[in-house]
C-alpha cells in the first residue's frame, strides 16, 4: 500500500486472486474505520471516561499505526488524533463538575453539621434522636468532599451527636430517679388513703383526703404502669369514703325532711312582716319565729342555703328599719346637722353683705365673683336644712 512514508507491504494472500486479496486487505480497513467511528460515538457521548477513552485511542491508533490493510489509514490516524482535544475538554468539564458536586456536598453537610448542633443544644429527646438518625443516613448518602474539610465536618457531627445523647441519657437517668422517689411518695399516699377509707369522721376525713390529693399532683409522675396502679387504689380509696359519706348523707337528708316542711311554714310567717310597719311588734314577733326555727333542728343539706336565705332576707328587713329609725333619732348627728345650717346661714349672711358693697362700688368682677360663692352656699343650706329635718322627724 502506498503510504506518504512511500508503498509498504501489508501481506501475502497466496490462496486466491489478486482481486480477492486486495478485497479481504480492504475489508481489513473497513474494520478498523468501523472501530474508530465505534470510539468517536462513545466518546462524544460521555458513555467513557477521559480515562477509558485516552486508553482506547491509544489502542487502536496502535492497530491503525500497524495495520495490514488497504485503504487511508492516515485519514484514521488523524481522526483518532482529533479524539484527543474532546478528551480535554471533558476532562475540564468533568473537574468542573465534580468542583461543583463537592461544593453542594461540603454545603449539604454543612448544613447537616448545624442542624445536628441545634438539636444537641435543645431538650427534645424524643424526636430529636429519630432526627439525627435520619441526617446520619442524609450524610452517608452525600458524597466525600476534600479530606481535610470532611474530616473536620464530620468531627463536629460526630460531636454534636455525642453531646446529643449524653445530655438524653442524663435527661432519662434523672427522669427515671424522680418517678422512683414519685413511686415511694405515691405509695405512702395511698397507704394513709386505705387507712383512712373507712371513716365516719366525715368533715376531717374529707379535708385529709383534699390534703392527700394535694400531695398526690406535687408528686409528679411515676413509672407508668406503677402510676396507673397506684391511682386506681387511691381512687378506690377515695370513692369507698366518700360513697359512704354520701350515703350518711343521704340518710340524715331523708329524716330532716320533716324539719324542712316545719320551716317553710315558719317562713310563711316571717315574710309576712314584712314591709315593716310596727318595729317593735315585728321584732317580737321574730324573736319567737327565731326560737321555733331553732327549735326545728336541721334541714337536708340541698335546702340548707335556701332556707336560710329567706329567713336572714327577713331578719335584715327588720334590722335595716331598726338602723333607719335610729340614724334619725340620734341627738349627736340632729346635733351636727342644726350646727352645719347655723353656720351656713351666718356664711351666706356675710356673702350677701359683700355683695351689696361690691355692687354699690360698681365692682363687676367682685359681683360675680360673690354670687357664685352665694349661689354655691345656698345649695349647700339646702341640703344641709333637708338632713336636719330628716334627723328632727
Amino acid at each position: 500500500m502506498r503510504t506518504a512514508d512511500g508503498e509498504r507491504p501489508v501481506g501475502q494472500y497466496p490462496a486466491g486472486t489478486p482481486a480477492e486479496a486486495l478485497h479481504f486487505f480492504t475489508e481489513r480497513f473497513a474494520a478498523l474505520a468501523f472501530e474508530v467511528e465505534l470510539l468517536e460515538q462513545r466518546i462524544r457521548s460521555g458513555v467513557m471516561s477521559p480515562e477509558e477513552a485516552q486508553e482506547s485511542i491509544k489502542k487502536v491508533t496502535a492497530q491503525v499505526t500497524d495495520a495490514n490493510a488497504v485503504g487511508d489509514l492516515a485519514s484514521l490516524s488523524a481522526r483518532l488524533d482529533a479524539l484527543r482535544p474532546v478528551l480535554d475538554g471533558q476532562r475540564e468539564s468533568r473537574r468542573a463538575e465534580k468542583a461543583q458536586r463537592s461544593a453542594a456536598a461540603k454545603a449539604g453537610k454543612e448544613k447537616l453539621v448545624a442542624e445536628a448542633e441545634k438539636l444537641a443544644e435543645g431538650t427534645d429527646w424524643r424526636g430529636g434522636a429519630n432526627r439525627l438518625r435520619a441526617l446520619l443516613d442524609e450524610w452517608k448518602a452525600l458524597p466525600r468532599i476534600d479530606r481535610a474539610s470532611d474530616d473536620a465536618l464530620w468531627r463536629r457531627f460526630s460531636s454534636a451527636r455525642t453531646t446529643y445523647t449524653r445530655r438524653r441519657k442524663a435527661h432519662f437517668a434523672e427522669q427515671n430517679e424522680q418517678r422512683e422517689g414519685a413511686r415511694a411518695v405515691k405509695e405512702r399516699l395511698v397507704k394513709e388513703a386505705e387507712a383512712v377509707a373507712d371513716s365516719t369522721e366525715w368533715g376531717p376525713t374529707a379535708g385529709r383526703y383534699r390534703d392527700l390529693m394535694r400531695q398526690w399532683k406535687a408528686a409528679g409522675p411515676a413509672p407508668k404502669d406503677i402510676d396507673d396502679e397506684l391511682w386506681r387504689r387511691f381512687r378506690a380509696a377515695q370513692d369507698r369514703f366518700f360513697g359512704a359519706r354520701d350515703a350518711a348523707n343521704a340518710a340524715l337528708d331523708a329524716e330532716f325532711a320533716g324539719n324542712a316542711e316545719v320551716k317553710e311554714q315558719l317562713l310563711v310567717e316571717a315574710e309576712a312582716l314584712v314591709p315593716v310597719t310596727d318595729l317593735d311588734a315585728a321584732k317580737r314577733a321574730f324573736r319567737d319565729l327565731a326560737e321555733r326555727w331553732d327549735a326545728a333542728g336541721k334541714v337536708p343539706r340541698d335546702r340548707m342555703k335556701e332556707l336560710e336565705g329567706r329567713m336572714r332576707a327577713v331578719e335584715n328587713a327588720i334590722r335595716s328599719v331598726e338602723d333607719e329609725q335610729w340614724r334619725r333619732s340620734d341627738p349627736e348627728k340632729s346635733a351636727r346637722a342644726d350646727d352645719m345650717v347655723t353656720k351656713l346661714e351666718a356664711a351666706i349672711a356675710t356673702v350677701e353683705a359683700d355683695l351689696e358693697k361690691a355692687r354699690a362700688t360698681g365692682n363687676e368682677k367682685k359681683v360675680r365673683e360673690l354670687e357664685e360663692n352665694l349661689a354655691s352656699r345656698q345649695s349647700f343650706l339646702d341640703m344641709a336644712r333637708r338632713v336636719s329635718a330628716d334627723y328632727s322627724g
